[in-house]
Order: C-alpha cells, then structure tokens, then sequence
C-alpha cells in the first residue's frame, strides 16, 4: 500500500497534504498552550490576550477550559456589566487571575475601584482596582474552548496530540526509508 501511494503523485499530493495539516494543528495547539503557560499570560498581540478559564465562577456564560480573548482597554470605557480580567491582590484571589462581572464601579479619591463577582458565586469579589485589570473580555473562543477541552482530557490529548504525532512520525519514518531506497536504485 505504501508503494502505491508513492507511486501514485494525486496519493502522494494528499498524503503530503495530510501530513502538513497534522504538523499545522500540532504546532498551533503546542504554541498556545506553551505561550500561554510559560508567559504566565503576559503575552498579548496588538493589545489581546488569550486566557483559559479555571473555575466554575462563570457558569453558565463560561466553563472550565473555556479560551476567552481579552482585549487592554483604558479604565475607564469599562462599564457596568463588562466581563474583566484582573490580576488579584487580596485574600484567596492574590496572585490568581481572576475573569469577572463588573457589578459596580466607585470612583474614591480620583481613583477607580470595580466590583466585581462570578455569575456563580453568592459573594463579590475583593474591590479591584483599575491597575489590576488585566483587560476586557471581547469573546469566548469557541474553537480553541473545544480544543482546550480536549487537550486538558488525558484521553482528548491522547487522540488528538499524541496519536496524530505519532501517525506523522511513522509517515516521516516510511518517506525516509523509501527515498534511501530510490536513492540506492
């Protein structure tokens, strides 16, 4: 079968296409997931960020493993209802980024202070001010949220990165050994 495929160009034209789509998915899967983690989401391109919710704080409008884009906005054009994504400072959110509703804003002292709280949760959130916030959600990724959820699955990652990996070596491993073998013809 795979002499026939090399002998056959439209074979070889698809199982070359095949090949770059495989490569293609695996570096762009790879590439946002290592940027993101080795970042610590730090990175943004032209001002977006590409974050993965956590937490069940969002539920229903976000699930765990969703890929939200969030873009850096002046403060100030942040409004009452606007998702945000902040960095916390204070109690069991120090340290932690944070996607939330803005409930409320306060302007104390010439400064801007949000509100902020999980559709889920009963509580708000410590008061956030505007040098925590990270950015304004602008949409939930729905690709990348299903692709997420799939790597984050021992079985998702499994069939979806280390199967077609696997499937790509074996096909670079039999075009080596052919081409050695036309060579020596």
């Amino acid at each position: 079968m795979i002499e026939k495929i090399n002998n056959n160009k439209a074979l070889k034209i698809i199982a070359m296409l095949f090949k770059t789509i495989i490569s293609f998915f695996i570096i762009v899967v790879i590439s946002i997931i290592f940027i993101q983690r080795i970042s610590n989401n730090k990175i943004s391109l032209g001002g977006y960020s590409l974050f993965t919710i956590a937490s069940e704080s969002m539920v229903p409008k976000y699930e765990v493993f969703d890929m939200i884009v969030a873009k850096k906005v002046n403060t100030n054009d942040i409004k009452v209802g606007d998702d945000v994504v902040y960095l916390g400072n204070k109690s069991d959110f120090a340290g932690k980024i944070v996607t939330h509703e803005v409930i409320k804003i306060d302007k104390i002292d010439g400064n801007t202070y949000f509100h902020t709280k999980g559709l889920a949760n009963d509580i708000e959130d410590p008061l956030v001010s505007s040098d925590q916030i990270m950015g304004r959600v602008c949409f939930k990724s729905h690709i990348l949220s299903l692709v997420s959820k799939i790597v984050n699955n021992i079985y998702g990652f499994y069939f979806v990165i280390f199967v077609p990996f696997a499937i790509l070596l074996v096909m670079e491993i039999i075009d080596i050994v052919y081409e050695r073998r036309d060579r020596k013809s």
